[in-house]
């Protein structure tokens, strides 16, 4: 049986994450005696010390870094098990909360979203359009419900939804398709590239399978990358689905590349905590699987 309470956990945490027992107190809405008082029965209780004082500031120990970080763990689990304890009880979900890849065809999810309507009328849907990084902190933070991402991280539910083919294209008019030949890569360094943003908040890539212009433009999501596109301002790898409509009409043209031109990538739908989801969070879950299917099999039936 446990003998750290929660409440003691989280004191402990508040006063490292706040800077101080006057904060943390502020911060967890309680007296300066209290949070004291809880830190200090978790170290006799645990018979460890948590903090040194060096000169005016008090210090986490080396144990004491270590049950922070573990602290940390614990309550996040524990918030997770209150919040699907909740949503399970609620029977219905009022809200659920999607990071969906911008590769991910919007008209399709948009599809996706009216079919769920019909079933779930009274349910919100909470989208957020991700890229790269972007859906791997919504899913390890757990703010969604649903993710349809390029990548798993380590733990988590999933399963393949769809491939995506990238393609190199430009405006048709484009210097690049003026050469009247196929291109390597040392033709590309020339010309302005147009990638997107890592939507994360700590960003550590950029969308655009090559990355070596010399001129580059960043951009936060696939209308603008596309828009500038078509305007010929600069050449892009792009997903093919995404510019389906502009290679039909030529406005757009893929580039003709010295050798394999293509990238692949493989979309997953995820599930964070597949444990806690309701009729709703399992309702649109079959649904994305079920049109994303019939358009997986529309589209292997027609010539690339």
């Amino acid at each position: 049986m446990a003998r750290i309470s929660l409440e003691q956990w989280k004191a402990l945490v508040a006063v490292v994450d706040a800077g101080g027992y006057a904060q943390a107190a502020a911060q967890l809405h309680k007296s300066q005696s209290a949070v004291s008082y809880a830190v200090q029965k978790l170290e006799r209780t645990l018979n460890v010390q948590v903090f040194q004082v060096r000169g005016r500031k008090a210090e986490l120990t080396e144990v004491g870094a270590a049950l922070l970080q573990r602290a940390k763990t614990l309550l996040e689990d524990a918030e997770q098990l209150e919040h699907g304890a909740q949503r399970l009880a609620a029977g219905i979900e009022p809200k659920l909360r999607l990071a969906v890849e911008i590769l991910f065809p919007t008209w399709l999810l948009l599809e996706c979203f009216a079919a769920f309507a019909t079933r779930y009328p009274n349910t919100h849907l909470e989208l957020e359009e991700s890229v790269l990084g972007g859906t791997d902190e919504a899913i390890l933070s757990r703010r969604v419900d649903l993710a349809i991402a390029p990548g798993v991280p380590v733990g988590f539910h999933s399963e393949p939804l769809m491939d995506v083919r990238f393609i190199p294209v430009a405006h048709a008019d484009h210097p690049l398709h003026r050469l009247g030949r196929r291109l390597e890569y040392r033709d590309l360094r020339q010309h302005r590239q147009i990638v997107i943003r890592d939507s994360a908040v700590q960003r550590k890539r950029e969308s655009g399978a090559w990355l070596g212009a010399d001129q580059r433009w960043t951009v936060s999501n696939k209308a603008t990358s596309i828009q500038a596109l078509t305007m010929g301002l600069g050449f892009a790898w792009v997903a093919d689905h995404i510019i389906a409509r502009e290679l039909e009409r030529g406005v757009l043209k893929p580039l003709p590349m010295v050798g394999d031109d293509q990238r692949r990538a493989t979309l997953y739908l995820i599930s964070p905590e597949p444990g806690f989801a309701g009729p709703a969070s399992q309702a649109l879950a079959d649904i994305l699987r079920r049109e994303t299917a019939k358009q997986c099999a529309a589209q292997s039936t027609r010539p690339r």
